[in-house]
């Protein structure tokens, strides 16, 4: 559904000053997120920690023209663009969606309570999917921003609209109420979590009730006698469930066994048994809820009962992770209040077994309850789930729990820290063995910063990484260029060994427009290192939509089951227009479809909204080889058919890319939109021409561990396969097979070089360790540096003694070499 921009201004400005017909289907808040920069209006909305304007400048360069804008703006530098001048972005904001909302006679469930928002939500999708076209909000979207993007999907198409809404503050649900404008109301609790802003329960209850002031009817539980009471004081057509006889539904009984619960009830006067796979209380007043809703909307207790046994479970966003020194890793570093402390806990004596227990705790910054009893209880909790050692981050914390350093528990130790930088200087990776740690804060305290200290892997061997060579390179291709043609760096396989985030950050800064991993998790990496860039993913898995989505990536879709997958994962989701790449198969026969299917693929995609194709690409097979150049022009012709063929089918444009780094200088009539620039970027001409000044970027060393005087006869390494011909010095140097350098060079075929002098392996490459023959260079210690490959030895020479190709030498360095990045 779109709107035109003239349209929109009379909605949320005084002043008319819109001409024309320009189309807006997208709302724009965070600049990292351009994906249709034509049809985006970008809302420059203002927190205490930023302000939208100060961005405008760089979505301008993403191609966007259209702002709302509470500011004063030179116009002059933003030629061709709309400026919509509001008193508040963030109201004009809600406003626009109000009136969107205003638009739709479907029903609209709006779901507020502290607990249980985004689980009634999910579950409901899986309950009624089937029956209806459900538009929701999108993971915990739930805000005063989150909440517009959410109505904003609403569209034709929808029968049924789930959206929750969150509050932190008196005065929020009001705006909020204005945007969802529910028929269907459901309270789910009433608790602890988001308290901080309010003075009581009874305030924060009062609010929230706000959400329901128009809706035909309420859903709430009964037992809680706050909410009763106040339920029933407002006025409000109720439904209410609990053990009280005079609530609508009526729970008999609760029966509970280790992973299920029968749950027995009275409505109308019937008696029904309804079974889920869950034993845990959270669980089961959500699903309660839920059954009360389907109740409401007119389905039967005997077909409810059945949807209710495949209900499963919705991540919570916890995660495991292996750690240094045998530990293990709960990451849940983004939230901190009681009752999700209780849910983690509950997942650590799950993984826990026998291995001792830590907790990473920062301050605890959503509960209304005193300090001195806010963490009293936490500490309560702790003890009861058996953790021998707290560390606390934060002023509150350590204020409140000071008294336990002069007078510990037995069993229990702490330690206190300010700050998260404060203990990120006193960390000691030998603190740490053996162990289950939990690691849980509020997002504010940057918790992800102790996750990556406790994953962090060393090691003595080093690969050195020249970031100005990084920068050098990119602009040695980019002078063969077209002024028009953008630049996809490859980052995959960790930016062939050099090392992702860093490599990433400096091609963003100097400002590549897109990066290409080869599977999900590198790009979730990225993005955890704070890389903005649009992102493809080349090998998109089914198991990692999930990661795609809330890490915005683009997932490259080469089959029509993949299609068909992402498509029912989107939908599932309740998300629209999401950015996609197509690969066609031209002569690789490696992914793609197959030019015979295009028609086929263009009749799929027009029957989604799923999708926005971004760009559509094949892969070259031999641009580098002249011999193949005839074969590689084909694959352009049947290419540009191809592509050709979906842009006029869909009838919008996208972005157009088969040149990889060989063919984007050899053959410049393939440049096109867009070009892929991979290993040439480290340093490698694969063309071999003199267009070209690259420079070395990866340099791997070591350095000698041990030197050895052997007699000649003598042997070296395993099953005695160097034998040394005549009286020799053996420099043992530190790096083997499990570091990536390859068993094949052993037996003399590779070289290493130590003080600018080539010398060879003798005998079997071992796992940790090689030997060389250094008996000809003078003046030799142990401790000297090796060169493996880098500046004096070529990549490209290791790999011809390797009987290879200088990709698998760069990307088969382990991880356990540790990464060093300058600049000179």
């Amino acid at each position: 559904m779109h709107y035109y921009l003239k349209d929109i201004e009379t909605i949320i400005s005084d002043k008319q000053s819109i001409a024309g017909e320009t189309i807006i289907e997208h709302l724009l808040l965070d600049s990292r997120k351009v994906h249709s920069p034509a049809t985006s209006l970008f809302f420059a909305l203002k927190s205490q920690r930023r302000d939208g304007h100060q961005f405008i400048p760089e979505l301008y360069k993403k191609g966007v023209r259209n702002f709302v804008v509470s500011e004063a703006i030179n116009r002059t530098a933003y030629p061709a663009s709309n400026f919509i001048f509001v008193k508040n972005t963030l109201y004009a904001l809600q406003k626009l969606v109000a009136t969107h909302r205003s638009r739709f006679t479907i029903p609209v469930i709006g779901i507020t309570g502290s607990n249980g928002k985004t689980i009634v939500k999910e579950w409901l999708y899986q309950l009624l999917q089937q029956d209806h076209d459900i538009v929701r909000s999108p993971k915990s979207y739930n805000s005063q921003i989150g909440v517009p993007l959410s109505v904003w999907q609403m569209n034709e198409q929808n029968r049924l609209a789930i959206f929750e809404a969150g509050i932190s503050q008196p005065g929020e649900m009001e705006k909020l109420e204005k945007v969802i404008r529910p028929t269907i109301g459901i309270l789910t609790n009433i608790g602890e979590a988001h308290s901080e802003g309010f003075q009581s329960k009874e305030e924060k209850l009062r609010e929230k009730l706000k959400l329901f002031k128009s809706v035909d009817i309420l859903i709430a539980p009964s037992d809680n006698d706050l909410i009763n009471k106040m339920v029933k004081a407002s006025g409000i057509n109720c439904f209410l469930w609990g053990k009280d006889k005079n609530s609508q539904v009526q729970i008999l009984n609760l029966e509970k066994e280790t992973s299920q619960t029968t749950i027995t009830i009275k409505y109308r006067q019937r008696t029904t048994n309804f079974s889920i796979s869950f034993s845990d209380d959270a669980s089961i007043e959500n699903t309660i809820t839920c059954l009360c809703t389907m109740l409401v909307l007119g389905y039967k207790e005997d077909l409810i009962a059945d949807r209710m046994k495949a209900l499963t479970q919705v991540d919570m966003r916890l995660e495991l992770k292996k750690g240094i020194n045998n530990c293990s890793i709960i990451n849940d570093s983004y939230s901190a209040d009681l009752s999700s402390l209780e849910i983690a806990l509950n997942f650590l004596d799950q993984q826990t077994g026998t291995s001792k227990k830590t907790v990473i705790l920062s301050d605890f910054l959503q509960s209304s309850l005193p300090d001195e009893e806010l963490y009293g209880n936490i500490l309560l909790s702790l003890k009861k789930h058996n953790v021998a050692r707290l560390i606390g981050i934060g002023k509150r914390i350590s204020d409140n729990l000071q008294y336990l350093l002069l007078n510990p528990l037995q069993g229990f130790s702490i330690e206190l820290f300010a700050t998260t930088t404060d203990y990120i200087k006193h960390f000691r990776s030998f603190q740490f063995r053996d162990e289950t740690i939990l690691i849980k804060g509020a997002r504010i305290f940057a918790f992800e910063d102790i996750v990556h200290l406790l994953e962090q892997k060393v090691h003595q061997t080093v690969l050195e990484i020249n970031l100005n060579a990084i920068a050098h390179n990119l602009k040695e291709y980019q002078k063969n260029l077209e002024p028009t043609t953008k630049v996809m760096a490859m980052v995959k396989a960790f930016a062939y060994g050099s090392g992702g985030a860093e490599i990433a950050g400096i091609l963003q800064y100097h400002k590549v427009d897109y990066l290409g991993v080869a599977y999900a998790d590198e790009g979730v990496e990225l993005r955890k290192a704070g890389i903005t860039l649009p992102i493809m993913v080349m090998n998109s898995e089914e198991s990692a939509f999930e990661s795609i989505v809330e890490n915005d990536l683009e997932p490259e879709l080469y089959s029509f089951e993949m299609l068909q997958s992402f498509d029912s994962f989107l939908k599932q989701e309740g998300l629209q227009q999401y950015p996609v790449h197509i690969e066609i198969e031209t002569g690789m026969n490696r992914l793609g479809f197959a030019i015979s299917d295009i028609e086929k693929l263009v009749d799929k995609l027009k029957t989604t909204s799923s999708f926005k194709i971004q760009t559509v690409f094949s892969h070259l097979a031999a641009s580098e080889e002249g011999g193949q150049d005839t074969f590689t022009n084909e694959q352009f012709q049947k290419f540009k058919k191809a592509s050709d063929l979906l842009q006029q089918r869909l009838g919008y444009s996208f972005i157009r890319h088969i040149a990889n780094s060989a063919a984007s200088i050899r053959f410049p009539e393939l440049q096109m939109d867009m070009v892929r620039l991979g290993i040439g970027l480290y340093g490698v001409d694969s063309t071999n021409s003199d267009k070209l000044n690259l420079q070395t970027v990866a340099t791997l060393k070591s350095t000698i561990a041990q030197l050895k005087n052997i007699k000649a006869g003598e042997s070296v390494s395993y099953n005695r396969k160097g034998i040394a011909k005549r009286d020799s010095v053996i420099a043992t140097i530190r790096i083997g097979y499990a570091d990536g350098y390859p068993r094949r060079l052993g037996n003399g075929a590779g070289k290493v070089l130590i003080k600018g002098k080539l010398v060879p392996i003798i005998g079997t490459v071992c796992m940790d360790m090689i030997m060389v023959d250094v008996t000809d260079i003078p003046g030799i210690l142990e401790g000297d540096e090796v060169i493996i490959f880098g500046n004096g030895l070529p990549v490209q020479q290791v790999a011809e003694w390797a009987t290879t190709i200088p990709y698998e030498i760069m990307t088969g360095i382990s991880q356990r070499v540790k990464r060093v990045y300058f600049e000179e």
